[in-house]
C-alpha cells in the first residue's frame, strides 16, 4: 500500500510538472524545440506583394519577411542607415548617415537564423596556420537578432523570416546610433507612431524606408516641445559585399590616407603586428586592358568611380559641383586611368534609383544654416574598399566662402568688393571645395603642411603662382592666397586652390595597380621604395599631417615656407582691406549688419595669422622617414625664426593695431576697442610667459647645436613690451595694461600657487627656468628705474611696476 501511495504521488507531481513547465530561459537548449516549419504557401500566399532581388521581399498582412537564399548565408552585408528627413532644429539633414554596421546570417539549429554584427579587428589571414583557429576563438562575433524560420521555399533554396521588428523597432544596427540618440536627448521609440514605409529589392541590396518617432521634451530638438514627440524618416541599405575582400594596401605616415586598424597574428612571428589599410576605391584596369596599363597606356578602369547630384541642389551651382568632381580626372591619370572619375546629375523620374541607395555615391544638398560641407565614406571593414560616399554639402558654405574671399582677396580681387557675388565667381569658389571634399571621399586626409612646400616670394611671382598654384594641395586649408599683393597683377589662377601635385602623387600611391599577384606585404616594399624615390626626388611631396602636432610648417589657413614673411604680406593686405569695409558691406536697408560680420572676420583673420606665427615657439619640425631616408625626424625650429617671431608679435601686436579698428567701423558697429586689443594681448602674454612653453625651450637650448637659451628669450620678450610710449593716449593705455600683465606671468612662473599651497611641484617648476625668472625679474627691475627717471609722465606707472616687482621677490623671499 505504501508503494502504491508513493507511486501515485510521484505520478501527481510529475503531471503537476507537465503542465507548469520551467521559462524557457531556463531551459537549457540541448532540450529546446526548433521553431516548426510551415509549408511555404501557408506563409507566403500567392497574394502576397512580392519584390525580387538580392533578397526576396514578401507583404502578408502587414508583415515583411526576407527570403534569405542558401548562397547568401555567411555573406557580408553592409548595413547604412541614413537619414531621409529630419525634424526641425535637429541639425542633422537629408543624407547623413545615422549608423553603420557590417553583418552576417547564420543558420543555426532549431530552424534559426541568427544575425550577427562583424566586429573586424583582429585577423590571422591564413586559415591554414595554427594560430588561425586561437584568432577565431577571441573574435565571436555579436547577435544582433535571432529569427525562427517560418517556411522553406525549396524551389529556390531560400529561408523565410519575418523582419518586420527588425525593421520597425529599435536597435543597435539599423536605426539611430546611441551616441546620437544621446546628443538629441531623444527618449524612447513610439511603436504607435513608427511605421515601415516602403522596402525595395534590388540585385545586390535591400533599401527599407521607414518613419520612426521618439519621445522627446525638446531639450535637445525643440520641434520635440510642441508634440513631446520628434519624427525622422529613415533609410536602410542593405548592401551584399564582396565575396572576396579587396586586397588591403598597408598604411604609410608618409601618404595621408583614412585607414582601418587591425592586429595580425601569424604561426612566424615572435609578436603580434598593428597595422593599418587604407580606405580606397576599387579600381581596376578591365581584364583585356591589363597588359596595355602595365605598359604605362591610360586605360578606363573596370568600374568608373560615379558621383551624383542631389537634384535640390540649385541649378546654377551644379556645374561647379560637378567640375569639382571632373577635377579629379587628371590625378587619377597618374595612377594610370582615364576617365576614372565623373559626376552625373541625378536622373529624373526614375524609379529605381534612390538618393539613400547605398550603391549611388551623392553629393547631398542641405538646407542649413550650418557654414559647412563633409564628405564621409563608407567601407568595408576587411579591405577598405569604399563602397559608396556621401558630400554634405550644407547652403551656408557659402556664407562662409563669401567671408573668406572678400578679407583675403579683396585687395587684389576686384569682385570680391561686394556682398553678394557674381555667380559666376561664386560657382569657382564652391568648385574648389567641391574638390577637396571628394578628395576625402576618396579616402585622402587632410595635408595641413602642403602649404609650407611653397617658398613665400613665388606666391608674388605671377608666372610661377599662375603655372603651379599657391599650394601643393587641394586637402590643405589653403583657401586663398593672400599673400599676392595688388601690384603683383595676379589673375584667379594664382588665387584658389587646386588639384596639385600632392593630390596627383597620393592618387598614384592609393591606386596604382601593380604587376602580378602581389601579396599584401609584397606590395607594401614596392610602395615603400616609390615613396622613398618620389620624396627623394620632390620634397614637395610632404605630407604634413592635419595640424595637430608640434610642428609649425602643418597649419590650416596658413601660406607659404616662412609664416613670419607670408603674415606681415597678409597684414599689409588686412590694412587696404579693413577701411573699405563700410563701402565694401553696403546694401540697401542694411543696419551695419554687414559690416559688423565682416569687420568680425577680418579680426579673426588677423588673429589667425598672429597664432600661425606663434606656432614656431618651442615647437619641432617632424618629418616621418623610414630608415631608407637620411636626415632627423625631429629639428627644432631655428632660433633665427623664433627670434623673429617675437619682432612680429611686438611689431603687430604688442604695437597695439588700432588700424583694425577705425572709427568709421566702430562708431557703427560698437566694437569695443581697447578692450578687444587688451584681451589679445593678454591671452599671447599667457603662451609667452607660459610655465610649461619655457621648460620645453629650455630642454631644446640644452639639446640644440643653435640654443636660444630661455634667458635670451625673455630678454628679447621684454625689448618687444617695454618699449617707450609714444603720442597716442589709447595706445599708451593698452601698451601700460601689457606691461602690467607681464609682470603678473612672471609672478605665476616664479610664485606659482602650487607651492604656496604647499603642493609638490611640477616638472615645469621644478627646473631651471623658475630661476631664471627670478633673475630676469630682479634685472627687469633695474631696467623700469631707468625708466621711470626717464619718463617722468609714465613715473607712477613705473613706481606701480616696481613696487609689484618687489612684492613678487619679497613672495619668493618667504618661500
Amino acid at each position: 500500500m505504501k508503494y502504491i501511495l508513493s507511486l501515485a504521488l510521484m505520478l501527481s507531481f510529475m503531471l503537476s510538472f507537465a503542465q507548469h513547465p520551467v521559462s524557457p530561459a531556463a531551459k537549457p537548449d540541448s532540450v529546446k524545440k526548433p521553431a516548426t516549419l510551415m509549408p511555404y504557401s501557408k506563409v507566403i500566399p500567392a497574394t502576397a506583394i512580392q519584390k525580387h532581388g538580392m533578397f526576396t521581399v514578401d507583404y502578408v498582412d502587414n508583415k515583411y519577411y526576407f527570403e534569405i537564399p542558401d548562397s547568401l548565408i555567411g555573406r557580408y552585408f553592409l548595413a547604412v542607415t541614413r537619414y531621409v528627413g529630419t525634424p526641425q532644429g535637429a541639425r542633422i539633414y537629408g543624407g547623413e548617415e545615422a549608423n553603420e554596421q557590417s553583418v552576417y546570417f547564420e543558420r543555426m539549429e532549431g530552424n534559426k537564423l541568427l544575425l550577427r554584427a562583424v566586429v573586424y579587428r583582429q585577423d590571422s589571414e591564413d586559415s591554414t596556420q595554427a594560430i588561425y583557429k586561437a584568432v577565431q576563438n577571441s573574435n565571436v562575433n555579436p547577435v544582433v537578432a535571432a529569427f525562427d524560420i517560418k517556411a522553406i521555399n525549396q524551389a529556390e533554396h531560400r529561408s523565410v523570416i519575418d523582419v518586420t521588428d527588425l525593421l520597425k523597432k529599435d536597435n543597435a544596427v539599423f536605426s539611430i546610433s546611441a551616441d546620437s540618440k544621446s546628443e538629441a536627448k531623444l527618449g524612447g521609440l513610439l511603436d504607435d507612431r513608427s511605421f515601415i514605409t516602403r522596402v525595395n529589392a534590388y540585385p545586390i541590396n535591400i533599401e527599407v524606408k521607414t518613419m520612426k518617432t521618439y519621445s522627446s521634451s525638446g531639450v535637445g530638438i525643440q520641434a520635440g516641445r510642441a508634440a513631446g514627440a520628434v519624427t525622422f524618416n529613415m533609410n536602410l541599405s542593405m548592401v551584399l559585399l564582396p565575396k572576396v575582400p579587396m586586397k588591403k594596401r598597408l598604411f604609410d605616415e608618409r601618404v595621408g590616407y583614412f585607414a582601418n586598424r587591425y592586429t595580425l597574428f601569424k604561426d612566424s612571428s615572435q609578436r603580434s603586428s598593428t597595422l593599418d589599410f587604407i580606405q580606397r576605391y576599387r579600381l581596376e584596369p578591365k581584364p583585356e586592358d591589363v597588359d596595355k596599363y602595365n605598359r604605362g597606356i591610360l586605360v578606363e578602369p573596370r568600374k568608373q568611380i560615379v558621383y551624383y547630384i542631389d537634384p535640390a541642389t540649385p541649378k546654377k551651382w551644379r556645374p561647379y559641383l560637378i567640375a569639382g568632381v571632373n577635377d579629379w580626372q587628371k590625378a587619377f591619370e597618374q595612377a594610370g586611368f582615364k576617365n576614372a572619375i565623373v559626376a552625373k546629375e541625378w536622373p529624373e523620374n526614375d524609379s529605381t534609383m534612390s538618393l539613400e541607395d547605398a550603391r549611388f555615391s551623392v553629393i547631398r544638398y542641405a538646407a542649413s544654416e550650418t557654414p559647412n560641407a563633409y564628405g564621409p565614406r563608407i567601407s568595408d571593414p576587411r579591405s577598405g574598399e569604399i563602397i559608396e560616399a556621401h558630400v554634405v554639402w550644407f547652403h551656408n558654405v557659402m556664407k562662409l566662402l563669401h567671408g573668406w574671399y572678400m578679407i583675403q582677396a579683396g585687395a587684389v580681387d576686384p569682385r570680391a568688393r561686394k556682398m553678394k557675388f557674381d555667380d559666376e565667381l561664386m560657382g569657382e569658389l564652391i568648385r574648389f571645395v567641391s574638390s577637396h571634399e571628394v578628395g576625402h571621399t576618396l579616402g585622402l586626409r587632410h595635408n595641413m603642411g602642403a602649404s609650407s612646400q611653397t617658398p613665400v616670394e613665388n606666391l608674388r611671382n605671377k608666372k610661377w603662382v599662375e603655372a603651379n598654384g599657391h599650394t601643393v594641395s587641394i586637402m590643405d586649408y589653403a583657401r586663398f592666397n593672400y599673400v599676392a599683393q595688388p601690384e603683383d597683377h595676379i589673375g584667379k589662377a594664382g588665387i584658389y586652390p587646386r588639384i596639385g601635385i600632392y593630390d596627383k602623387w597620393a592618387i598614384q600611391w592609393g591606386y596604382r595597380v601593380f604587376p602580378g599577384n602581389q601579396t599584401t606585404e609584397q606590395e607594401s616594399k614596392l610602395l615603400n621604395k616609390l615613396t622613398v624615390d618620389s620624396l627623394t626626388k620632390n620634397p614637395r611631396l610632404w605630407f604634413g599631417g592635419e595640424g595637430k602636432n608640434e610642428d609649425p610648417r602643418s597649419q590650416s589657413e596658413d601660406l607659404g615656407d616662412d609664416v613670419v614673411k607670408a603674415n606681415e604680406y597678409g597684414i599689409k593686405n588686412l590694412k587696404r582691406v579693413v577701411p573699405q569695409l563700410p563701402e565694401w558691406t553696403k546694401e540697401e536697408g542694411d543696419l551695419y549688419d554687414n559690416l559688423a560680420e565682416m569687420h568680425k572676420t577680418a579680426v579673426a583673420q588677423y588673429q589667425r595669422y598672429l597664432f600661425h606665427v606663434m606656432k614656431n615657439i618651442a615647437g619641432r619640425y617632424v618629418t616621418v622617414k623610414s630608415v631608407e631616408q637620411s636626415g632627423p625626424v625631429y629639428t627644432p625650429v631655428p632660433r633665427a625664426r623664433v627670434k623673429e617671431t617675437i619682432s612680429y608679435v611686438g611689431r603687430n601686436v604688442f604695437e597695439a593695431p588700432l588700424w583694425l579698428y577705425p572709427q568709421s567701423i566702430t562708431s557703427k558697429t560698437g566694437a569695443k576697442t581697447a578692450d578687444d586689443i587688451i584681451d589679445l594681448q593678454n591671452q599671447i602674454m599667457n603662451v609667452l610667459l607660459a610655465p610649461t612653453l619655457l621648460y620645453n625651450l629650455n630642454n631644446i637650448a640644452l639639446q640644440s647645436n643653435d640654443p636660444y637659451p630661455v634667458a635670451e628669450y625673455l630678454k628679447d620678450v621684454e625689448k618687444q613690451v617695454w618699449k617707450p610710449f609714444g603720442k597716442n593716449a589709447l595706445s599708451n593705455s593698452i601698451r601700460r595694461s601689457l606691461q602690467r600683465s607681464y609682470v603678473e606671468k612672471l609672478d605665476f612662473i616664479i610664485n606659482p600657487r602650487q607651492v604656496k599651497d604647499g603642493v609638490m611641484r611640477s616638472n615645469t617648476q621644478r627646473d631651471d627656468t623658475r630661476l631664471l625668472a627670478l633673475a630676469h625679474a630682479r634685472k627687469l627691475k633695474s631696467d623700469v628705474k631707468l625708466l621711470a627717471a626717464a619718463d617722468v609722465r609714465n613715473a607712477d606707472h613705473y613706481r606701480d611696476i616696481i613696487h609689484q616687482i618687489d612684492k613678487i621677490l619679497y613672495d619668493q623671499n618667504k618661500l
